[in-house]
């Protein structure tokens, strides 16, 4: 019985899956202040025009240029690894398995899509790339991209989460890239939040703001974004991808398939390629799995609301706790962005897929016993798959089933140790974000007829 399950950088995927094409119904459109849906014109003030056909797409297949199949060789094939110490330890039937994204260069899944992102930028002319980073993954991934084609980058890093990962602002650095804390007072979306919180944490939706702002203000820079938007779940389809290859070698297939869910890029990544199988009747159950301090789809609302703070970006379908939702600071992983992706917000919405929220304790008291068992420190995103999947395989012992359980380990946790630390010392605490907090903030979802 392998560990390991290697592919040959031979059988790497050409082509990326395009989940729009499997969907029951069209996705919901983008929508403009108007409540019209938005020309896709109008975003090529911040995106090239490969991304935004990429973005319109109802296609099934989409070609990786040869460029991006050579930067994605650095570290794809990533390996399928069976759990056969967490399995033993836990005494279930069940088996594990687990994609190890945590060997890319970034340490995590981002770099999946930062490298096209910024190879399609290069192609059109682009010389600078703004973005925004919360845990700090997507700001490692996309400066290494930038280094990797020739492009400046700026990233805007969710303030509490700048001061909290320090080593996550050195890797940016070390690939050339500028980090600021945000808010900053360097965009008028920053002021405008200093000015009412001087003390503000941050948040992702800010960041985003300040990202986009300045993109959109200055011919030679696009933005990029790490999550949330079709083509960035469309760049992650690699990953499930590869797994459906990988499982084949060894003769086995998930009964369910857990990833953490944020913005969706990590979820979409490994269960999308799996959706195609489940639109076709098979039968297998994709887990969502988030905090119960940011628990979008779990308690969010299926609406239209902007992707940021400031509202400069399209106004899109999704779950979401408002856009101006303020995410607590005592929560040390990632996964706090006030929405989801459309995508994923649509297929949940349509009873396809499943979502749980699982407090804080629990995922890192399972992030440790993975290490203790595994040998890997996960991030603390994904030690929220971790622990769904130790939920699963528990729930085997009592029913004696021996499904197949498959997660995305997301990255690992090398960086995170504070967060570690805080959990050894008994500071880290469960946080269920109040329904009070989340009706306040969803009375300012955008106004559109």
């Amino acid at each position: 019985m392998d560990t390991k399950i290697l592919l040959a950088e031979s059988d790497m995927p050409t082509h990326w899956y395009n989940v729009v094409a499997d969907m029951p119904t069209p996705p919901s459109p983008p929508l403009g202040p108007d409540g019209q849906p938005v020309d896709p014109a109008m975003l090529s003030a911040i995106f090239p025009e490969a991304i935004i056909q990429q973005e319109i797409s109802s296609e099934r297949w989409i070609e990786i240029p040869k460029p991006v199949r050579e930067a994605l060789y650095l570290w794809r094939p990533s390996p399928l690894y069976r759990a056969h110490r967490l399995e033993k330890k836990l005494g279930t039937p069940a088996k594990i398995y687990y994609k190890n994204e945590s060997i890319s260069p970034a340490g995590s899944h981002k770099p999946n899509t930062a490298i096209p992102q910024a190879y399609y930028n290069k192609q059109a002319g682009i010389k600078r790339l703004t973005t925004e980073t919360g845990a700090g993954q997507w700001g490692c991934s996309l400066s290494l991209a930038g280094q990797i084609f020739g492009l400046d980058v700026r990233v805007y890093m969710v303030k509490v989460s700048y001061e909290q990962k320090p080593y996550r602002r050195s890797m940016m650095k070390t690939w050339g890239a500028e980090v600021f804390a945000s808010p900053t007072n360097m965009t008028e979306a920053g002021r405008n939040v200093l000015a009412k919180d001087p003390d503000s944490p941050g948040s992702l939706g800010i960041a985003i703001s300040e990202a986009v702002e300045e993109a959109a203000g200055r011919e030679d820079t696009n933005y990029s974004l790490g999550s949330v938007l079709n083509h960035v779940l469309l760049h992650q389809t690699i990953i499930g991808e590869e797994a459906k290859k990988q499982l084949a070698m060894v003769g086995d297939y998930p009964d369910t398939v857990f990833a953490p869910c944020g913005g969706g890029s990590n979820f979409g990544g490994i269960a999308f390629p799996f959706f195609a199988d489940k639109a076709a009747g098979k039968a297998i159950e994709l887990v969502a799995v988030e905090p119960t301090s940011c628990p979008t789809l779990t308690k969010g609302t299926y609406a239209y609301d902007y992707g940021d703070v400031a509202g400069l970006t399209p106004i899109m379908k999704m779950y979401t706790l408002g856009h101006d939702f303020m995410p607590p600071g005592i929560h040390a992983g990632g996964l706090r962005y006030h929405g989801d992706s459309p995508l994923v917000s649509q297929l949940h919405h349509e009873g396809l897929i499943s979502a749980v929220a699982i407090p804080q304790l629990e995922t890192f008291q399972a992030g440790v016993l993975f290490a203790q068992s595994e040998g890997i420190v996960p991030a603390p995103e994904s030690t929220h798959a971790i622990a769904a999947t130790i939920r699963e395989a528990k729930r085997c012992i009592d029913t004696g089933e021996n499904k197949t359980l498959l997660f995305n380990l997301s990255g690992h946790g090398h960086f995170d140790m504070t967060a570690y630390d805080r959990f050894f010392d008994g500071s880290l605490e469960d946080f269920e974000y109040p329904e009070e907090a989340i009706k306040a903030s969803l009375a300012h979802l955008p106004n559109i007829g």
